[in-house]
C-alpha cells in the first residue's frame, strides 16, 4: 500500500493538478462550446447528413470532456504516478481517440461547406480545429506526472512555476480576505470576466443567443472599472486571473454597498471543495467548474436573475413600507408631542406624568353655536379650519403644545411634556397673537367672530389616553381654572389668573385686578392682559 505524501507534497500536488486542469480544460471547454453552437446553427441551414457529422463531433467532444474531468481527479493522478510511463502512454491513447474523431469529421465538414452553402460556419470549424491542435500539444505536459521523487513526494515541473505563483497568490488572497467578510423574463445585463479571450467570446455568444445583454472584461481591474461605468444584473467571474484574481474581485464587490446585491457566479477550472466554499462564504451566488454544461449554466443564470428580481422587489417593498412608516410617524408627530412618540416607540404603554409648573390656555368663540346653525356646514368648517390652522402655526413657532379642539374651543399648554421656565410668558404671547389672527380674518369673513381666551398656571397631570385614537391630554385643577378664566372673560380679550399674572407682569401690561366669582372657588382675583411692555433700552 502506497504511503500518502506529506502536507507540503499534497499542497504541491493540488496546485499542480489545478494548473494542469486550467491548462487542459480551457481548450476542452472551447471545443465543447463550439460544437454546441455549430450543431444548433447547422440545424437551421444545412442538410441532415451534415448535422449528423456535427452530432458525431459533439459526442466526441462530450467524451473528451468527461475523460479530462475524470483524469484530473487526485485519485487518477496518483494512479498515473504509480503506473509511470505505461500509464502516460495509455492516457495519450485515450485522449487522442475522441480528438482524432473531432479533427477528422471537422476537416471533412470544412471541405463540404461550399457545397452545403454554409460558409458562415467556417470560422467556428476553424476555431474547433485550432483548439483541438492546441489540446494535443498540451497533452505532452502530462509526462510531468511521472516526475516524482523517491520518497513519494510530488514535485512541480519547471514549466508550471508561473502558474504555481498565480495559484499561490490566489490562495493567499483567499486566506487574507477570509475575515473580511429588473429583469423581465429572466433576461438581464451580464458582465463576463475571464482573462482568456476565447472563453469570454464563447460565453458571450451563448448568453447573447439567450437574449441577454452582455459585456466582457479581460481581467479583474477591467471588471471593476466596468462595474463603476455600467449597471449589471449578474457577473460571471473567472477565479484564476493574472492581475486581480476572481476571489479578490468578489471580495471588493461584496464590500461595496453599490455592488453588494449584484449576484456573482464564479466560473473556474479550480473545482476543489475548499475553493467553492470560500467563494460562497465570500458572497458568491453560485460556483460552476469548467467546462460547464450549457443547460446547467442557463439554469444557474436564470436562478440568479430570478433571485435578483426578487431582491429588487423586496427592496421596493421595504422602500414602500419605510415610506408608509414615515407617513405614519409624521401623522403621529402631528397628533402627539415628539417626546411622547419616542417613549411609545420604546415600548411604554402607560404614559402619565405629573408636572409641577405648567400654563394652560382655553379659547372659545362667542355665540359660535348660534352662528353655525345659520351657516352651511362647509362654511362653518372652512372658517374654523382657517382660524385653527393659524393657531396651530403660532403654537409651533412658540413651542407651545396644542392639546385638542372641542367644537369651536381650542386648548393648548406650555411646560408639558418638557419643562420650561417661561411657560406662562409664552402662552400669553400666543394668546395675543391669536387675538391678532382673529382680528385680521374678520376683515375677510362674511360673519365676524369674537373670541375669549383664559389662562391659568399651576400643576397638571399629562399623559396618553385611548388605545386606537391616541390623545395627549392634561388634567387637574389648573385645567379647570383655565377653563373658568375663559368662560368668565370678555370678547376679544385675554383673562389670566393672579397666579399667571405674577409670572408675566414683567413682560406684559395688565389691567387693574377684578374679583370674580368662580364656581367651586368663590371669589378669585383676575387680570386682563393689555399689551406687551416696550423692550428695554
Amino acid at each position: 500500500m502506497t504511503d500518502l505524501p506529506d502536507t507540503k507534497a499534497q499542497q504541491a500536488q493540488a496546485l499542480w493538478l489545478a494548473n494542469l486542469r486550467q491548462t487542459l480544460i480551457s481548450p476542452v471547454s472551447v471545443i465543447v462550446g463550439l460544437c454546441d453552437i455549430l450543431e444548433n446553427e447547422a440545424r437551421r441551414m444545412v442538410p441532415e447528413d451534415a448535422v449528423s457529422d456535427l452530432s458525431r463531433i459533439s459526442r466526441a467532444a462530450t467524451e473528451l470532456n468527461a475523460f479530462v474531468d475524470q483524469l484530473l481527479r487526485p485519485e487518477m493522478a496518483i494512479k498515473l504516478t504509480i503506473s509511470g510511463d505505461e500509464g502516460i502512454k495509455q492516457l495519450r491513447h485515450d485522449l487522442r481517440t475522441p480528438m482524432n474523431a473531432i479533427k477528422g469529421y471537422s476537416e471533412m465538414l470544412l471541405e463540404d461547406l461550399e457545397a452545403l452553402n454554409a460558409g458562415q460556419l467556417k470560422p467556428d470549424i476553424l476555431g474547433l480545429l485550432q483548439h483541438t491542435d492546441a489540446l494535443l500539444q498540451h497533452i505532452d505536459r502530462l509526462s510531468a506526472l511521472s516526475d516524482h521523487q523517491p520518497n513519494g513526494g510530488f514535485s512541480l515541473p519547471e514549466a508550471s512555476d508561473d502558474a504555481a505563483e498565480m495559484f499561490t497568490k490566489l490562495t493567499q488572497s483567499m486566506q487574507s480576505t477570509q475575515q473580511i467578510a429588473d429583469t423581465a423574463g429572466l433576461i438581464g445585463r451580464i458582465l463576463v470576466v475571464d482573462d482568456l479571450e476565447t472563453n469570454r467570446s464563447l460565453l458571450a455568444r451563448r448568453l447573447e443567443r439567450d437574449g441577454h445583454e452582455v459585456k466582457t472584461a479581460d481581467g479583474g481591474r477591467t471588471a471593476l472599472k466596468m462595474m463603476a461605468q455600467h449597471a449589471f444584473d449578474l457577473v460571471l467571474l473567472d477565479l484564476m486571473m493574472p492581475d486581480i484574481d476572481g476571489f479578490n474581485v468578489l471580495a471588493r464587490l461584496k464590500d461595496d454597498d453599490a455592488y453588494r446585491d449584484i449576484p456573482v457566479i464564479m466560473i473556474s477550472a479550480l473545482d476543489q471543495l475548499e475553493s467553492v466554499a470560500r467563494c460562497i462564504e465570500a458572497g458568491a451566488e453560485d460556483y460552476l467548474p469548467k467546462p460547464f454544461n450549457p443547460v446547467l449554466l442557463k439554469a444557474r443564470i436564470s436562478a440568479a436573475l430570478e433571485k435578483r428580481r426578487w431582491r429588487d422587489c423586496e427592496r421596493e417593498y421595504l422602500r414602500q413600507v419605510e415610506s408608509e412608516k414615515q407617513k405614519y410617524m409624521e401623522l403621529l408627530h402631528s397628533i402627539l408631542p415628539q417626546k411622547i412618540v419616542a417613549r411609545m416607540n420604546d415600548g411604554e404603554t402607560m404614559i402619565a406624568d405629573r408636572h409641577s409648573e405648567a400654563t394652560v390656555l382655553f379659547s372659545d368663540f362667542v355665540g359660535f353655536t348660534e352662528l353655525s346653525s345659520k351657516l352651511p356646514p362647509a362654511h362653518v368648517v372652512h372658517n374654523l379650519n382657517r382660524v385653527f390652522s393659524d393657531f396651530d402655526e403660532i403654537a409651533s413657532e412658540l413651542g407651545v403644545e396644542k392639546i385638542k379642539t372641542i367644537g369651536d374651543a381650542y386648548m393648548a399648554a406650555a411646560g408639558v411634556p418638557d419643562h420650561r421656565g417661561d411657560h406662562a410668558e409664552v402662552v400669553v404671547e400666543m394668546a395675543l397673537r391669536m387675538l391678532a389672527v382673529v382680528e385680521f380674518l374678520n376683515h375677510e369673513l362674511d360673519h365676524p367672530m369674537d373670541v375669549r381666551i383664559g389662562i391659568h398656571s399651576g400643576p397638571v397631570v399629562a399623559g396618553i389616553i385611548g388605545s386606537h385614537r391616541f390623545l395627549y391630554d392634561v388634567w387637574g385643577d389648573t385645567v379647570n381654572m383655565a377653563s373658568r378664566m375663559e368662560s368668565t372673560g370678555a370678547p376679544n380679550r385675554v383673562q389670566v389668573s393672579e397666579t399667571t399674572a405674577k409670572q408675566i407682569e414683567h413682560r406684559f401690561d395688565l389691567s387693574e385686578p377684578a374679583d370674580i366669582r368662580v364656581k367651586g372657588k368663590g371669589q378669585v382675583r383676575t387680570f386682563f392682559v393689555m399689551r406687551r411692555k416696550p423692550a428695554a433700552g
